[in-house]
């Protein structure tokens, strides 16, 4: 989805990783921009790595559903642009808006508790210890997988489909396709099945099975929760994430050119 940018100049907060080039670019841009409190922003602009733009996304843009513009200190990350000095007003006025839909993940612990958090890429299940996990998936209220032996498994959105489940041999999903990954990690049993592409709007629940011998973590982008017996994951529409690209490096284009990459 691409809104119509804003034709007043955005009023600014900016927000920094701890990492050196990241606060010396902050010190940079705050003497060049004017910036305001949070509470006072129209836009975020996030300095640091693709994993700070997930926590400012998470801490800062999804409380108060403000558009974030990340700016990468290297080379660029599929949430970042470049980092440059010049013309910021110009790039953020400029800027394409796409909306990410993150997953709502619910968890039932071992002891009886309930957890929720929202994952702007993938919601992954990984084993504990050196005994392999067991997992029964479902998907919309039928079991699909009896029992699946692996490492973990994760379900990812298109924007989170060149993080970790690249990583795992999943599919890479365009940006805007109404499908979600559904993808084993290390699977040993069965051997062949090697994941699933199922829609936008299904609910998929991970089953741990004999979970005390064989304990399993539930991980939502960087929340982790442990000793998880059942993990229900669905598309959370009504809490989508903007983010902001500058045009000529949009990314839709960047998860198209990831499936030609050699």
């Amino acid at each position: 989805m691409i809104d119509t940018p804003p034709s007043a100049p955005p009023r600014i907060a900016f927000v920094a990783s701890r990492a050196e080039p990241a606060q010396a670019a902050l010190a940079a841009l705050t003497r060049r921009y004017p910036q305001v409190p949070m509470s006072e922003a129209d836009v975020i602009v996030s300095l640091g790595g693709d994993g700070f733009m997930l926590q400012t996304l998470h801490r800062y843009a999804a409380p108060r559903k403000l558009p974030v513009f990340g700016m990468k200190l290297g080379t660029v990350g599929f949430l970042m642009n470049l980092y440059r000095e010049d013309a910021l007003i110009s790039r953020l006025t400029l800027a394409q808006h796409v909306v990410l839909n993150p997953l709502r993940m619910r968890v039932i612990g071992e002891s009886g508790g309930m957890h929720s958090s929202l994952a702007i890429n993938e919601v992954s299940l990984l084993r504990q210890t050196k005994q392999a996990a067991k997992l029964r998936i479902w998907v919309d209220d039928i079991v699909r997988v009896e029992e699946l032996i692996c490492d973990g498994a994760l379900l990812a959105t298109a924007a989170g489909s060149t993080a970790y489940n690249l990583s795992a041999y999943g599919p890479i999903l365009p940006l805007g396709s109404d499908v979600l990954a559904l993808t084993p990690i290390s699977p040993f049993r069965p051997r062949r099945w090697r994941g699933a592409i199922v829609k936008r709007s299904s609910v998929v629940k991970f089953e741990v099975l004999d979970h005390y011998k064989r304990p399993v973590s539930a991980t939502a982008d960087a929340t982790e929760v442990r000793d998880v017996v059942e993990v229900e994951v669905g598309e959370s529409p009504s809490e989508g994430m903007t983010v902001m690209f500058d045009p000529e490096h949009s990314l839709e284009e960047r998860i198209l050119a990831e499936q030609f990459a050699m």
